[in-house]
């Protein structure tokens, strides 16, 4: 069977909502430390749709997508930190963190792309990081 593709505005609700069962599905059957590379995953996707609108003029498609990614990271990656049990790390980590916040709303107010390639290059490192330590674990 194939699905048509198409660019209604239906269609586009339609595959977005499948996308988000197949999300929560993951999410739901996720052990910790994979929620924690989905989250790294959802900001690096955001990133990138930033990316995408920043090329094209669309200054509200940006907006939403570094609001999104921003959200993620301090919703999410930030609030995942065990601030007593990782001392100085988890002060680091949470510092890198706030730079990339910083960078993403930096990109965002000035239309920069280097700022929001300096966020996700923080983030691909943390997230490269922490994929290898989750894989040599178990």
């Amino acid at each position: 069977m194939t699905i048509p593709q198409t660019t209604t505005a239906s269609g586009r609700r339609a595959s977005s909502a499948y996308t988000d069962i197949g999300l929560q599905t993951q999410v739901l059957g996720a052990s910790p430390e994979r929620l924690v590379t989905l989250l790294f995953d959802g900001a690096l996707a955001a990133i990138a749709r930033a990316r995408l609108h920043m090329r094209q003029g669309d200054i509200e498609g940006r907006g939403l997508a570094i609001s999104r990614a921003i959200d993620i990271v301090d919703s999410g990656l930030k609030a995942s930190v065990d601030r007593e049990a990782g001392g100085e790390l988890a002060a680091n980590l949470l510092a890198v963190y706030d730079l990339a916040i910083r960078n993403m709303m930096l990109a965002n107010l000035n239309n920069d792309a280097a700022r929001l390639d300096m966020a996700h290059g923080l983030l691909t490192d943390i997230s490269d990081a922490w994929r290898s330590s989750v894989d040599t674990q178990g």
